[in-house]
């Protein structure tokens, strides 16, 4: 495969080195905040006098992250992504001095929700750039190295963050990752000035998909409230958060992606049943080990550790540069790390008998990171593939929805399904292998729909017959 000369080959080359390096600086701290801070919320919920309100301070910033991928998405696509992009790192930093100086429960929730509402600006600006600053050779390579980027805070933000609300603040959490983000930020100076400004045109009305994504989020906060505290009163509000979040999609995502139509849609409907099926059995590895085999709460979580690592390594071999990447390379990804994400969710089955030995935890849940970041990068690859200038924005937004509502509904079932063991309706056997084959159910679902991730076809042309005369 031939390149103009002037082409960056690696996504380290001169022309893009500073926009990578910003890139991998905002993931990283994006996925600090969103996976890391859960170790010091405690220590500052306590120190608050907010305990009663701790859930709010996750719910808020998933509610508002929402919320601010659609806003970035819209605005990508009329104004291009420098504007989300700026507004994103604005209202990120300002979470984080408003979480970081905070007196009051109110004051650390509303931290959060900037901060949710600023990273969601970011996520979605970011692939924009990346679809527009990257040739689609440096893609694959590029979404490797922002796996990575998410795998470090997975790996020793918590004990980081721990450590500080422990010994230091839990306040370092947040303010110091402020020149952090500074710095990020100025790398990607110079790649926003050289991008792509739309064509002038009317852009889409402002309501349209604002007031959806304010149902969605809605709608996932009561969803995520089902999962954390189920009862039957949460129940039943649950159905009208599922009949939001449905009514959303349906405007929020491209059409076809229900029935994984070739095109952009069946990589965006790819992505969520693969992060439903992962997460699903993934929020309860812990628990199984614990309450099954009696593991310690760090060797229970040491699958989850595993998992990231192994996530990375399938993302960095999908990212090789092989000279033909077509589709059919990459559907034959994805076919594999379904297969790795059914394997893996098999193994957790068999591991929550209290008789199979503990230990095949760990290399279960291996092969399912394994899969996961076969699976996760290709379709981020395909999308980018797939979109239009035109549609960048708000089908980036849609990768990102898609993954966000389907971990929902899964982590719900879990939720419930745990709920039940509890009080004593099923056995905690039941619970885990009934959890554990359902989501290796969803993943035989797109095991068995990967190869619909092909470009849309080209519309036929109709010869149209010459007027007599």
């Amino acid at each position: 495969m031939t390149q103009p000369d002037d082409e960056p080959n690696t996504i380290f080359a001169p022309a893009v080195r500073a926009t990578t390096i910003g890139l991998l600086i905002l993931i990283t701290l994006i996925a600090f905040e969103a996976m890391a801070v859960s170790a010091a919320l405690p220590t500052a919920a306590r120190e608050v006098h907010g305990l009663g309100s701790y859930g709010w301070a996750f719910t808020g910033f998933l509610v508002a992250n929402v919320i601010g991928m659609v806003a970035s998405g819209q605005l990508s696509d009329a104004r291009g992504p420098r504007l989300p992009l700026v507004a994103g790192l604005g209202a990120f930093l300002i979470g984080l001095v408003l979480a970081g100086t905070a007196t009051t429960m109110a004051q650390l929730v509303a931290g959060r929700c900037v901060q949710g509402l600023g990273g969601g600006l970011m996520i979605t600006a970011i692939y924009v750039v990346m679809g527009e600053a990257y040739s689609d050779r440096l893609r694959p390579p590029l979404f490797a190295a922002i796996s990575s980027a998410w795998v470090v805070p997975s790996l020793v933000g918590p004990v980081v963050s721990g450590l500080l609300a422990q010994h230091a603040s839990w306040r370092w959490v947040f303010l110091g990752l402020v020149p952090f983000m500074v710095i990020g930020g100025g790398l990607m100076v110079p790649a926003l000035r050289t991008l792509r400004s739309p064509e002038p045109g009317a852009p889409e009305p402002g309501g349209r998909r604002l007031l959806p994504a304010v149902v969605v989020a809605g709608g996932i906060a009561v969803l995520a409230q089902a999962g954390q505290h189920p009862s039957v009163l949460v129940l039943v509000a649950s159905v009208a958060g599922i009949s939001a979040v449905v009514w959303g999609l349906r405007r929020l995502l491209p059409p076809g992606t229900a029935t994984v139509r070739p095109g952009v849609a069946a990589p965006i409907a790819l992505r969520g049943l693969l992060a439903g099926a992962f997460f699903g059995v993934e929020c309860m590895v812990p628990l199984s080990l614990t309450v099954q085999h009696g593991f310690s709460p760090t060797a229970a979580g040491l699958p989850l550790a595993a998992s990231g690592v192994s996530w990375a390594v399938g993302s960095w071999w999908q990212g090789r540069d092989v000279g033909d990447d077509g589709p059919d390379r990459r559907i034959g990804l994805i076919r594999a790390g379904f297969t790795c994400m059914m394997l893996g969710a098999v193994g957790m089955a068999v591991t929550a008998w209290p008789a199979a030995p503990g230990w095949l935890g760990y290399p279960s849940w291996l092969v399912a990171g394994l899969g996961a970041g076969l699976t996760m990068s290709s379709v981020g690859v395909l999308v980018l593939r797939y979109t239009t200038e035109a549609t960048r924005g708000r089908d980036s937004a849609a990768l990102q929805l898609s993954d966000a509502t389907t971990s929902a509904f899964t982590t719900v079932i879990a939720g419930v399904l745990v709920a039940a063991a509890v009080r004593g309706a099923i056995g905690y056997t039941a619970a885990f292998v009934t959890l554990d084959l359902l989501m290796c159910a969803v993943a035989a679902v797109g095991l068995s729909v990967a190869g619909r991730a092909r470009p849309a076809p080209e519309p036929a042309l109709v010869a149209v017959p010459e007027p007599a005369r």
